[in-house]
């Protein structure tokens, strides 16, 4: 924002020029960086070259802005290193409060300074008049820093986030990651959890007179905002309004970890997210990705409950998935429920609730004395009792081929 101090005259107090306790700008600036450092719980934490370098500096530009001012000079060109410092500070990571509480710390010192001698007596209209150009000089610098950031910051998240996603499409195409990875400054893992995602529609996605698409788009930043606070930069990802993949590093999250991490993605995007791991070390990692996807649609075919499920917990399951003599004579076990598709689904509903029978019973709208006669039913047609291991066995590979038959 830029301040027209062209046709102001330089204002004074007590008979002095306002701008007077301010000229010594190095001696002052050195003090007011002593003073951020021990007063402002931000700058505190920063790197001593941030401190003594840019910090000093701008801090001894932004008392040259003010002293000019005061005096009714025209602003000098002196504000662009402002807005190169801001942006500098963007792209080292200095956080942008920190940069905020000790700008105005250090307007509140000038302006102690400048008034510490004044007298009440005849400077009313001074002061007020000084208060207005001390305003308008911290409007204009702290203006000129917070576009700068943001504008530097976005650009990048942008270099970040498009080297990220090239990284990650290189390890699921089986490239070589290598120069990747040190743009990215993300180091390869020897090993990661490869996880097949998906999220189902919002509830809001289907409001007639809500944009779908926006909701969509505000559910899947969710997830990215929760996946990057879980994992910071380590995890990588691919992911839409719909699902994915993400690698994790298998030494980022153990395998309770894991399971709460898709309860947490599941809760920050307000739907029950089901997703399934295989482990892979790089260069497996087109393979496992493969696997893992063909892993969660047998799963959502299952109707499963939302959750985490690893591939050791259905090889077995995923196995009846490949084509041959054994997949079609399962699939053909269920052709006598085809007359009766309440007990088909029934089944389907029971065994994707883990055998959850009041869960099975709410999700169908009947009572659990229904279940239990559908299921006795089942048996009957079928002769496979699923209350027994052995006949549950058969119906739950039974419905796994049925799926996948042509």
């Amino acid at each position: 924002m830029a301040v027209d101090s062209s046709a102001r005259q330089g204002l004074t107090l007590s008979g002095k020029p306002m701008s007077a306790s301010l000229k010594d700008v190095r001696a002052l600036s050195r003090q007011m960086v002593g003073h951020f450092v021990e007063n402002v719980v931000p700058c505190g934490t920063l790197p001593g070259d941030v401190i003594n370098g840019d910090a000093t500096a701008v801090t001894r530009l932004c008392l040259e802005l003010a002293v000019s001012m005061l005096d009714g000079q025209g602003l000098p060109e002196k504000i662009k290193r402002v807005e190169q410092a801001a942006a500098e500070w963007a792209r080292e990571g200095v956080p942008i409060d920190a940069i905020h509480h000790a700008i105005h710390e250090g307007f509140k010192m000038g302006l102690d300074l400048v008034v510490a001698n004044a007298t009440l007596e005849g400077e009313y209209s001074n002061l007020v008049d000084g208060a207005k150009a001390v305003l308008e000089i911290l409007n204009m610098i702290t203006s000129a820093v917070s576009i700068s950031y943001i504008r530097e910051l976005r650009a990048v998240v942008g270099e970040h986030h498009t080297a990220v996603h090239t990284l990650t499409s290189a390890l699921l195409g089986g490239h070589s990651t290598s120069t990747m990875a040190r743009e990215c400054g993300i180091t390869i893992a020897e090993s990661y959890a490869v996880l097949a995602v998906a999220i189902p529609p919002h509830h809001d996605e289907h409001i007639p007179t809500i944009d779908g698409k926006v909701v969509a788009r505000r559910k899947l930043r969710r997830v990215q905002a929760e996946l990057a606070l879980r994992c910071d930069d380590r995890a990588l990802s691919l992911l839409s309004v719909d699902g994915g993949t993400i690698l994790i590093p298998a030494d980022e999250l153990d395998h309770t970890a894991l399971d709460a991490l898709v309860s947490m993605l599941a809760h920050a995007a307000q739907v029950g997210i089901t997703a399934t791991m295989v482990s892979a070390a790089p260069e497996q990692i087109p393979n496992a990705a493969d696997q893992a996807h063909e892993l969660l649609d047998m799963v959502q075919r299952l109707q499963c409950v939302a959750g985490l499920y690893r591939f050791d917990e259905l090889a077995l399951e995923y196995q009846l998935t490949r084509p041959g003599p054994g997949r079609e004579y399962l699939g053909s076990l269920l052709d006598s429920l085809d007359e009766h598709p309440e007990l088909l689904e029934t089944l389907r509903r029971h065994i994707g609730n883990n055998l959850n029978r009041q869960r099975t019973a709410r999700v169908l709208h009947v009572h659990t004395n229904t279940v239990d006669y559908r299921l006795k039913r089942i048996g009957q047609l079928t002769g496979f009792d699923p209350s027994q291991p052995s006949g549950l066995w058969y119906l739950r590979s039974a419905l796994i081929a049925r799926t996948y038959r042509s």
